[in-house]
């Protein structure tokens, strides 16, 4: 167990005298003795590696296979050790009997083996975490530790026990946890690995079998803990986990952009992370449609609708085929061929794994129809050949009975009467119209699927069945007989980084859904069939629900999840939003759900809202994002409906540029959100969607046109009040109406 320091001298080799640089220098000291650890390490694994090399050259099998385990031992361990981590050491706790532990990142071992820094996830550093001054788990004192890359720039102490009287022992500050809120947004998630609060721990280090489900309002943290929960399973189940894979699901690509980087920080990069519109593989969507129609390609009864569609004949395939042969004519008609399809696909066969069925079931078909004198001149395998021959054959075949993309039976659907077909009366008439009106548009000319077409596609392809692939020559240069094809070099690379799977991976051993109460059924049957044998962790709250009908997607969410034991887990307190923002988003949800889950606010900045009633909507939002990127030090979003977001761009794409509250630095209002705030600094603002904004938060947030978000129903409030509950210190709203502040009592200014 490491001991205490008792003294030590800061960076310019002075010792401080006044108890916060006293304790600085001494975690400074710590911290540096641990990258000089790192240090030697790194060059105990280049050792490693050059004795595996050795090994390998005696030229024996074993001497191979031992070359391999060395390269690959040393290979994880240097990429582990040369990950960069902001703040490797976070934490540290002081116990009764006078013993520390240092918690960071990665564990770390000093020559002796004894720990310079515990693994956050480790049994030993859970303390860290779990102790409180009721139930302290012999902590005295807890402290995080903040740094900027390898220097120690700040620290902030818990005294779990008031009666302690250690000497030496100095108390800094006044909660870490409160201070870390404060901190300025950028354009990527932070992790919150040195400030995770107790209740949040427990849903982090629950067993990885079953069904999680972590509830809480805005700001209780939801997606960080997901996240952590995935590097903590890693960690403590790795062979499980790592082998089979952890798919992490968001709600948009945006998203996905802003967390990518807090499993790496945490010491995993295993996990593979997607947003919905990302989940097949071959497709991408970003674009989200409309609500009448996303409402439509959502529901549960479209599925049996694309399931026909994937195994009806399309309005492109022939109906009939008619051939001479021997001075025969043999005639298959379309109630012929319906009869064909319907028989091979009998017992949900797979539509591209039957075409050697339907081939053989159209030759058996056409012999029957010749007439007795070429019948007996020619048997049946005869006949086969002889059409294998014949051009015209062939070519119907492959019209009849093509290699099926999921896209193209989506296309197909874009004529109405084949719609209409395929919908038996699961839809109506107006549905159907509007269904293949939509795609028509989107799939005609090109491919522009919409995130909810995704779903859709995925059920298409499960009918489908992928395509088989073609025979595979012999080649007389093929190498896979071959006993070495790679170099010891190839392997050390290749084996540490995400491991390659097969497209449309279905075998996850745990798969993390966040903003689950957006998925809609259709999306529910998609992820469920990533995971048909997973455990889950499903993240969501159902206040900000974005789906029309939230019991629908439960039924839906229930059949994809029927693993058991289900564990439940809910957060209560709101960390991002301040209490002056929360009590307005409160008030503003509880109009339509009395019984939302709302949390508890523990901030307040001293700024109430401010609500700008104006004709002139333009001028007021480009003057207000002015003022707030003055107010603010982090990022800005201005928040238009979709329908409106070009037209707010274009008010500030016309406008020259402005400078940030410094005086000297652009503001940049990049048309895509993320890659602009990670441009040069002081490019802080972005424009963006309703409904983009899931899961994020910026420092200021600019309401454009409330009443539109709303638009009367009690969605459009839901999505108001995830909107309203993205500002982590100042929320301004403007509008021409304020239809949506009625009975809430707040003010507007023009």
């Amino acid at each position: 167990m490491q001991q205490s320091n008792s003294s030590s001298v800061d960076e310019t080799g002075q010792t401080p005298t006044d108890p916060e640089s006293v304790e600085i220098a001494r975690e400074q000291a710590h911290v540096d003795r641990v990258n000089a650890r790192i240090e030697v390490l790194l060059k105990n694994a280049d050792a490693i590696t050059a004795e595996g090399l050795a090994r390998g050259r005696t030229g024996t099998y074993g001497g191979l296979v031992e070359r391999d385990a060395f390269v690959h031992v040393a290979a994880r361990r240097k990429h582990l050790l040369n990950r960069e981590h902001e703040g490797l050491v976070f934490g540290r706790l002081d116990f009764d009997d006078r013993t520390v532990h240092h918690v960071g990142r990665i564990g770390v071992l000093d020559e002796d083996f004894d720990p310079l820094v515990l693994d956050w996830r480790a049994p030993a550093a859970a303390p860290f975490y779990r102790a409180t001054p009721t139930e302290r788990l012999e902590v005295v004192r807890r402290r995080v530790i903040r740094s900027v890359r390898e220097k120690v720039v700040s620290v902030e102490d818990d005294l779990l026990d008031t009666e302690a009287a250690l000497d030496g022992m100095n108390v800094i500050g006044d909660g870490a946890l409160i201070a870390s809120l404060s901190r300025a947004r950028t354009g990527q998630m932070r992790d919150i690995v040195a400030t995770i609060q107790t209740h949040q721990d427990e849903a982090i280090r629950a067993p990885g079998d079953g069904v999680t489900i972590i509830s809480g309002g805005p700001g209780t943290g939801k997606t960080v803990v997901a996240l952590h929960r995935a590097a903590y399973l890693l960690y403590r189940e790795r062979r499980k986990f790592e082998s089979s894979g952890v798919l992490v699901v968001g709600p948009s690509q945006t998203f996905m952009r802003y967390i990518e980087r807090v499993l790496p920080s945490l010491g995993e990069d295993s996990a593979s992370l997607r947003s919905v519109g990302e989940l097949v593989d071959g497709y991408t969507a970003s674009r989200l449609d409309a609500p009448h129609i996303a409402r439509l390609k959502g529901s549960a009864r479209i599925a049996p609708v694309v399931t026909r569609a994937a195994r009806f004949a399309d309005p492109s395939m022939p109906t009939s085929f008619r051939m001479f042969y021997r001075g025969d004519v043999v005639q298959v008609s379309q109630s012929d061929l319906r009869g064909i399809r319907r028989s091979v696909l009998r017992g949900n066969r797979k539509y591209n794994r039957s075409f050697r069925a339907a081939k053989e079931a159209l030759s058996d078909l056409m012999y029957r129809k010749l007439s007795d004198g070429p019948r007996a001149e020619r048997t049946l395998a005869e006949f086969r050949d002889d059409l294998t021959e014949r051009e015209e054959y062939q070519e119907f075949l492959a019209a009849w009975w093509p290699m099926r993309q999921p896209h193209d039976v989506l296309r197909a659907l874009g004529d109405e009467r084949h719609l209409a077909a395929c919908s038996m009366g699961a839809l109506q008439r107006s549905e159907i119209a509007a269904l293949a009106a939509d795609w028509r548009t989107h799939l005609l000319d090109s491919v522009e699927l919409s995130v909810q077409d995704i779903a859709v596609l995925d059920e298409i392809r499960d009918a489908l069945g992928e395509i088989p692939p073609p025979p595979k020559a012999r080649d007389e240069f093929d190498l896979a007989d071959m006993r070495e094809v790679t170099t010891a070099a190839d392997r050390e690379y290749a084996r540490v980084g995400p491991r390659v799977r097969p497209e449309n991976y279905s075998g996850y051993g745990h798969v993390i859904i966040d903003e689950a109460q957006d998925l809609s059924p259709m999306q529910w049957r998609l992820v469920g069939r990533r995971g048909r044998n997973a455990s889950w962790t499903v993240v969501g709250d159902i206040a900000q629900t974005s789906w029309h009908d939230p019991a629908e997607a439960r039924a839906a969410m229930d059949a994809a999840l029927v693993k058991p034991p289900r564990r439940d887990f809910r957060l209560d307190t709101n960390y991002r939003s301040p209490a002056e923002v929360f009590s307005l988003a409160a008030e503003v949800v509880r109009a339509v759900m009395p019984d939302a889950d709302i949390p508890e606010a523990v901030r307040e900045t001293g700024h109430q809202p401010l609500h700008v009633l104006t004709s002139e909507v333009a001028e007021a939002v480009v003057a207000q994002a002015r003022d707030l990127l003055g107010e603010v030090e982090g990022t800005v979003a201005v928040i238009a409906p979709a329908a409106r977001v070009a037209e707010v761009r274009s008010w500030f794409d016309s406008e020259p540029a402005d400078v940030d509250s410094s005086g000297s630095k652009p503001v940049g209002l990049g048309h895509e959100p993320f890659e602009s705030l990670g441009a040069a600094a002081g490019e802080r603002l972005v424009v963006i969607d309703e409904l983009s904004v899931k899961g994020l938060e910026y420092d200021g947030v600019l309401v454009v046109e409330p009443d539109e978000i709303t638009s009367g129903d009690a969605r459009g409030v839901r999505i108001l009040y995830v909107v309203l509950t993205r500002a982590t210190q100042r929320l301004t709203t403007v509008g021409s109406s304020a239809r949506w502040l009625d009975g809430i009592g707040a003010s507007t200014g023009s």
